[in-house]
């Protein structure tokens, strides 16, 4: 799940959904509730453990935390070097999305393929949405930390696809981490130099805030989602279905980045000295192109990923 959250487009909820575990994962923090607080407060610290299902929050949060943050410095060296691919591969992924959520799905009729539809017309648009400017204010950040754990909580929803048209998706999924990882790095090695380094500092503010958005929003969107899924489970999954079969088009992997400018003509640069970006323009591939091909086998191997993801979640239960 920690490496899906942090793939634009891909969601940690669908996951978590193919594998088995999604109803406990809702229902477990559904449990974090006042009458959880009132235990962990009162020093109940074992009751409180027992109540929120809290050996199985901590194995997946620490899973979570250790993907993350490994998948962080590897997806930020490939996006660098093979970006063809690495969108490619998420492109094959959420067609495996779809499949895996649409081929159980049979309970169409006229309000699910309407809502469906709806859902469809929202993620073409979205799609084809220009990112927003970057923004480091801090409750803008806190907002952040709310929807990016909405990939988490509503399978087919990618919170790292939403953070990137808010136009903070590198300043938080990517530099903001980083900047956690060196630091942690630093401090094992003896070294305390980050404290004199006000853009380390700050950036690890920003990680602090959108941590702490993340965290309020798991909660609350987790009781959201569990009434909305008990009283309209098939419209929001045909809302899901649509949805994400939209957005596809924010992953295709042949697309040109777009940059603004200013009036000289020259590239804007953000406040980490990135390029910023506008909107990507995308075009069809060239078959004659060996690079085409490759890009072909990774969509491929991006499929099998999730119906790999599919087939142990079926053996899973049958073991069980």
């Amino acid at each position: 799940m920690g490496a899906a959250n942090k793939v634009p487009g891909v969601s940690g909820g669908i996951v978590a959904f193919v594998v088995g575990f999604y109803e406990e994962f809702i229902y477990s923090l559904r449990k974090i509730n006042l009458k959880a607080f009132k235990l962990l407060f009162n020093g109940r610290f074992k009751s409180f453990y027992k109540y929120v299902n809290g050996q199985f929050l901590s194995l997946l949060i620490f899973g979570m935390l250790v993907s993350y943050f490994s998948v962080s410095k590897i997806l930020d060296y490939f996006l660098i070097k093979k970006e063809l691919f690495v969108w490619a591969g998420f492109f094959g992924m959420i067609i495996g999305s779809i499949y895996f959520i649409a081929k159980d799905f049979k309970h169409w009729n006229k309000k699910t393929i309407i809502a469906g539809i709806l859902g469809l017309i929202v993620g073409i648009g979205i799609s084809f949405l220009s990112p927003a400017k970057e923004n480091d204010n801090l409750l803008f950040i806190f907002l952040c930390g709310i929807i990016s754990v909405s990939g988490m909580t509503l399978p087919g929803l990618s919170g790292s696809f939403i953070l990137i048209l808010l136009g903070n998706y590198v300043l938080l999924l990517v530099d903001s981490v980083n900047a956690l990882y060196d630091t942690f790095a630093e401090v094992l090695q003896g070294d305390f130099s980050f404290v004199n380094n006000s853009k380390r500092l700050n950036t690890l503010k920003i990680l602090a805030v959108f941590t702490t958005g993340s965290a309020f929003g798991l909660v609350t969107l987790s009781h959201i989602l569990g009434f909305v899924l008990k009283h309209f489970r098939h419209i929001t999954t045909a809302v899901i279905i649509g949805f994400i079969t939209g957005s596809l088009g924010v992953v295709w992997p042949w697309k040109k980045t777009i940059f603004m400018l200013n009036e000289a003509g020259e590239v804007l640069l953000d406040s980490n000295g990135d390029k910023i970006i506008r909107n990507y323009e995308r075009y069809l591939p060239d078959v004659a192109l060996s690079e085409t091909w490759w890009a072909v086998v990774f969509i491929i191997l991006g499929i099998l990923i999730l119906l790999g993801l599919d087939w142990y979640g079926k053996r899973r239960k049958q073991i069980a």
